[in-house]
C-alpha cells in the first residue's frame, strides 16, 4: 500500500531530512585516509542521537551499525569495522538513515578517499547526475518507470552497469514502504506518481557489469566482476504542485520550467 503524506506530515519529513543532510555533511568532512569505517559509524551515531533522533539502520533486521560503509567494489550494506581502514585512492559509499519524531529519512553519497583516479571520480559524478536525471521525471502523472529509465539511459550512455537486484523504495513512518523504485525501466510503465508520495531514489552504478553477489556476512553486496561501484540517494517528496522536492537536500525543489 502506498501512503500519501499530507502537508503536516511532509513538514515532519522535511525536518528529518534536514537533520540527515547535516549529519552526512559532517560525515563527508570527516573521511580521510587511515581512519576505520567503525570510527565513522561511531561518529554518525553520536551526531544522530545528539539531536534526539534514532539511527534507523541500527538493529534493522539485525543490521549491526548506524551506517553502511561500502568500499570500492562493495555496492551497499558494507558493515563498518575496525579492520576496514580507508586508503588513499579508495572510494567510499556511506548510506545512513534516521528517525526524527517518528519520521524516516534515508540518504547516501560516494566520495573519494584522498586523491582518486579521474576514472573513479567520473563514476561518482555520473552516479550523482543519474539521480538528478531521475528526479526530473518524478512528477505527478508520470510513472515509476520514467524515473528508472532516466537513470538507466544516462548511466548506460557512459558504458556503466546499472545494478538491478537492489532498488529504491517508498519511505515515511517506515524505512521501506511501497512502491519499489528500480533504477531501470520503461517510460510510461509502473505505478503512477501522485502528489504526497515520498520516495528514496538511489542509483547504484558499477564501472563494469551490473551483476552483484552477497558476501558471507549476510549483508555486504559486491559487484560480481570486482568493478568499483558508486551509490547516491536522497529522500524526495512529490509536493502539492506535483513537483519533486528533495527532503534530504534542503531547498532543492524542481521548478515547473526545469528540464
Amino acid at each position: 500500500m502506498i501512503y500519501l503524506k499530507n502537508a503536516q506530515q511532509l513538514d515532519c519529513m522535511r525536518r528529518s531530512g534536514a537533520l540527515l543532510y547535516d549529519v552526512l555533511c559532517r560525515l563527508r568532512e570527516a573521511i580521510k585516509p587511515g581512519m576505520s569505517t567503525a570510527e565513522l559509524d561511531v561518529y554518525a551515531e553520536q551526531l544522530i542521537r545528539k539531536h534526539k533522533a534514532i539511527p534507523s539502520f541500527l538493529d534493522y533486521q539485525g543490521y549491526p551499525a548506524s551506517i553502511c560503509a561500502s568500499i570500492n567494489d562493495e555496492v551497499v550494506h558494507g558493515i563498518p569495522s575496525e579492520t576496514a581502514i580507508l586508503k588513499e585512492g579508495d572510494i567510499l559509499s556511506v548510506d545512513c538513515g534516521l528517525i526524527l519524531d517518528g519520521w524516516q529519512s534515508d540518504s547516501a553519497f560516494t566520495v573519494g578517499v584522498g586523491k582518486i583516479s579521474p576514472e573513479h571520480q567520473k563514476l561518482i559524478d555520473v552516479t550523482e547526475e543519474s539521480f538528478f536525471k531521475g528526479i526530473r521525471k518524478a512528477i505527478a502523472g508520470n510513472h515509476i518507470g520514467d524515473i528508472g529509465h532516466a537513470v538507466q539511459s544516462y548511466a548506460e550512455s557512459f558504458g556503466y552497469g546499472v545494478v538491478r537486484d537492489l532498488t529504491g523504495h517508498g519511505i515515511g513512518r517506515n524505512m521501506h514502504e511501497d512502491p519499489s523504485v528500480p533504477n531501470f525501466g520503461r517510460p510510461g510503465h509502473g505505478t503512477r506518481l501522485r502528489a504526497g508520495m515520498t520516495l528514496a531514489i538511489e542509483p547504484m552504478i558499477a564501472m563494469g557489469d551490473y551483476r552483484v553477489a552477497q558476501l558471507d556476512d549476510g549483508w555486504t553486496i559486491v559487484t560480481e566482476d570486482g568493478s568499483f561501484c558508486s551509490h547516491y540517494e536522497h529522500t524526495i517528496a512529490i509536493n502539492e504542485k506535483g513537483l519533486p522536492e528533495i527532503l534530504s537536500f534542503p531547498g532543492y525543489v524542481l521548478t515547473e520550467d526545469a528540464e
